[in-house]
Formats: C-alpha cells, sequence, structure tokens
C-alpha cells in the first residue's frame, strides 16, 4: 500500500497547526510529520508538491520512507504527477490519494484507487501516536540489594 499525498493540497485545507502555505518552509514540516507517521507503520509515502526547481526528486527531502516530489515550474502540477502515476501504476488498487481536488479524486476512483480527503489525513498526521515499545516497570531493589550493591562499588574504588 501507498500514499500518493497532494502536498500543498494538504497543507493548503487549513487543518494541519502550526503549517499553512504562507510558511516557507511549509514543505519541511509537512515532510516532519508524514515521516512521523511513516514510522509508525509499513506504508510507504510519495508527496508531490507544485512548482519546485527544477523539479523531480527532492533528494535533500526524501527520506525515512517518504519521497518527495516536485513538479516542474514549466511543466506540470503536482496534479498532472499523480495522475500520471495513477495511469502508469500496474496495481492501481494498491494507492491511496490524499487529495480534496475533486477531478483528481475522481480519476482515483476510477483506476481502482482509494481516495482520502486532505482533512482526514491531515486528522491521522496529528493524532497522538501509540507507543509502539510498552516501558517494562523495572522491579525496586530490597535494601539488603541496595546495600550489596553499595558494598560492590565501595571495593571497585
Amino acid at each position: 500500500m501507498e500514499f500518493l499525498v497532494d502536498g500543498h493540497n494538504l497543507i493548503g485545507s487549513g487543518q494541519l497547526p502550526g503549517i499553512s502555505l504562507a510558511d516557507e518552509d511549509d514543505e519541511r514540516k509537512l515532510v516532519h510529520l508524514l515521516r512521523r507517521y511513516r514510522s509508525h507503520g509499513r506504508k510507504k509515502i510519495t508527496v508531490f508538491f507544485d512548482a519546485g526547481l527544477p523539479g523531480g526528486l527532492s533528494r535533500e527531502l526524501s527520506g525515512g520512507g517518504v519521497k518527495v516530489i516536485f513538479a516542474s515550474a514549466e511543466r506540470r502540477s503536482a496534479d498532472e504527477l499523480i495522475a500520471a502515476r495513477l495511469r502508469q501504476a500496474a496495481r492501481p488498487r494498491e494507492l491511496t490519494v490524499v487529495t480534496s481536488d475533486h477531478s483528481l479524486a475522481a480519476l482515483a476512483q476510477a483506476r481502482g484507487a482509494q481516495v482520502m480527503s486532505a482533512a482526514e489525513f491531515a486528522a491521522r498526521l496529528t493524532a497522538p501516536l501509540p507507543s509502539s515499545v510498552r516501558l517494562r516497570e523495572e522491579p525496586l531493589l530490597s535494601p539488603q540489594e541496595v546495600e550489596e550493591w553499595l558494598a560492590f562499588f565501595e571495593e571497585t574504588e
């Protein structure tokens, strides 16, 4: 399963506290949230952003299970890149497109992909993550064990 995320559409939804399209670091903040979300699941995430220079895969932002692709300012929008990915997909049913753009959502559904609104996905991103590791409560040492350890460390000094 893989998420194809319309990045600026998700940021523009207004559902991500502390991230807005007016922020010059909005893409980096979203990628940070996506990595956090991805760290607790096995699904791949590819996020597409509009108008990046020079366009293409961002080696700087990609990592941690999140691939970041910018549309070239002259050539395509993020929507067009996602649409091309949907058309080329051998198994579109294994894709979930995150967007609130109606035409992109319709194309995804026509190809058999799942669609999740930006608001729904934002709620997932900002929800508290389950603890993947339960902390084991260590038993307390008895007064006798404390004395034995203190004696041991006094001998080694």
